[in-house]
């Protein structure tokens, strides 16, 4: 089992910045992936990044150039550089873990508003 919990959120203004960190516990030498997935109300949940445990990283286009994920394996923590936000940022955000056994674990979430 993994536990993942999540910190950060907030409100923000248009061009603001924000960092939200994950925090993993328990069986953390089983994760191969972790990541920051988004969802907006009435929307489904989307990638937003990925880092795998070697540290390569994925985007989605929406976010490249403005969000910077990056991982401390000697703490177990995950965390997500948001700059130039904007109103369409706006969402739940939700940690991922997948283990290296294609077990996926979620965070509680954290809500990001970007707003004036």
């Amino acid at each position: 089992q993994v536990q993942l919990v999540e910190s950060g959120g907030g409100l923000v203004q248009p061009g603001g910045s924000l960092r939200l960190s994950c925090a993993a516990s328990g069986n953390i030498f089983s994760i191969d992936i972790m990541g920051w997935y988004r969802q907006a109300p009435g929307k489904e949940r989307e990638l937003v990044a990925h880092v795998t445990n070697s540290g390569r990283k994925n985007y989605a286009d929406s976010v490249k150039g403005r969000f910077t994920i990056s991982r401390d394996n000697a703490k177990n923590t995950v965390y997500l550089q948001m700059n130039s936000l904007k109103p369409e940022d706006t969402a739940d955000y939700y940690c991922s873990a997948s283990t290296f056994s294609a077990d996926d674990y979620w965070g509680q979430g954290t809500q990001v508003t970007v707003s004036s």
